[in-house]
């Protein structure tokens, strides 16, 4: 599994749709350059790349510091693909106003193509949702969930969460094989990001992490074996209001900007009717937890503050992304340039541009960005 996050500022609008169809064309031209030079697999690849993806938005004509770029390069190859999605063997679910019907079309493209990895697909798609937003809690709310996969199982989830409060958006990628399955179990919660990028990082709960591992150990154990002392510690925390290495804060859907252990008021009802829902139904591990019905961020927060603060099992407050390029710098930092890497791209794209349905104005317009945006 591989995925990334790039954040990006927080953008309001709407795509002119001169601009959306000239999008739909170009994405599918692209498209059709790496399904017939690659395989559909290596498409899907390459859209988990978050500065791959990045370009691939830019080349296709929008704004590349835009929070919209993501909601409108996968809409527009959602349209783009459609009529050509069998030949290609790429299918695209969900979008911005679609993310929660997901699951149903992944469904329907189960039953209509006969694809028996269908329900295999639906909890990927589930689980990527619930890691992004309970396991990475940087404040940013999902609000655009994709899902594209191909004919032989391969998947690629791209999803994107907003902060009001910092005016940024945070987009998550990522990336399964049916080889990667076959050779080792999914590990949706332990570390599955690489290749992330982003222009801030912040001081998130963070457990993906595998410094995290005992918190969500003991946290599982608390479900599974002692819901009551959890419920009772947790009221205690609560009551300490000048403990030591304790500080008060709502929280909001806030960035953690720095971490003491932090205290939050918990509704002890309503929590108590998760935990004790969730204890019936016995999970064996963490990611069976996650996976529960009504285990959200506030739950999970619940868990790991009692987890770390009565039994000593600290949380990792690292923001997983990373700043990344994607062909080298010139002055070697972070690494010198691939160059076999940055001709690749720049012929695979041009090669896209060529294919496209376009006019020779745009095409060459298309090649300006390209260049700009490679150098």
């Amino acid at each position: 599994m591989r995925t990334g996050i790039a954040t990006v500022p927080l953008d309001y609008g709407r795509c002119p749709r001169w601009l959306f169809e000239r999008m739909k064309r170009l994405g599918r031209g692209i498209a059709r350059a790496v399904v017939e030079e690659f395989g559909p697999e290596e498409f899907l690849k390459r859209l988990s790349d978050p500065v791959w993806f990045q370009s691939l938005g830019c080349v296709m004509g929008f704004d590349w510091n835009s929070s919209g770029l993501t909601v409108t390069t996968l809409g527009a190859l959602k349209a783009g693909l459609f009529e050509i999605q069998d030949s290609l063997g790429l299918y695209v679910c969900g979008g911005k106003r679609e993310s929660r019907k997901t699951p149903e079309e992944i469904t329907a493209y189960g039953i209509s193509r006969g694809f028996e990895f269908a329900p295999s697909l639906i909890y990927a798609s589930k689980m990527a949702a619930k890691v992004d937003s309970s396991l990475i809690q940087s404040g940013h709310q999902l609000y655009q969930h994709n899902f594209l996969f191909s004919k032989s199982g391969n998947w690629v989830v791209i999803q994107q969460g907003m902060n009001i409060q910092s005016q940024t958006a945070r987009r998550y990628h990522w990336f399964s094989s049916v080889g990667e399955q076959e050779e080792k179990k999914l590990d949706f919660v332990e570390e599955p990001h690489s290749g992330i990028a982003a222009e801030i990082k912040v001081n998130p709960l963070n457990l993906v992490a595998k410094s995290s591992r005992g918190n969500k150990e003991i946290s599982t154990q608390l479900v599974k074996e002692e819901p009551k002392k959890f419920l009772k510690d947790l009221n205690l925390i609560q009551t300490l209001k000048r403990a030591k290495n304790l500080t008060e804060i709502e929280l909001y859907n806030k960035e953690f900007h720095w971490h003491p252990v932090v205290e939050e008021k918990f509704n002890i009802k309503r929590l108590e009717k998760t935990i004790f829902s969730a204890k019936e139904q016995d999970p064996k591990n963490f990611e069976q937890l996650l996976s529960l019905k009504g285990i959200g961020p506030k739950t999970i927060r619940a868990l790991s503050l009692v987890a770390e603060i009565i039994y000593g099992a600290k949380p990792s407050y690292e923001d997983p992304a990373r700043y990344t390029f994607s062909v080298g710098g010139k002055d070697g930092t972070p690494f010198p340039v691939d160059r076999a890497t940055y001709d690749k791209t720049l012929e695979i794209m041009e090669r896209g541009i060529e294919k496209s349905l376009i006019s020779l104005r745009e095409k060459v317009q298309a090649r300006n960005r390209l260049k700009e945006k490679l150098k």
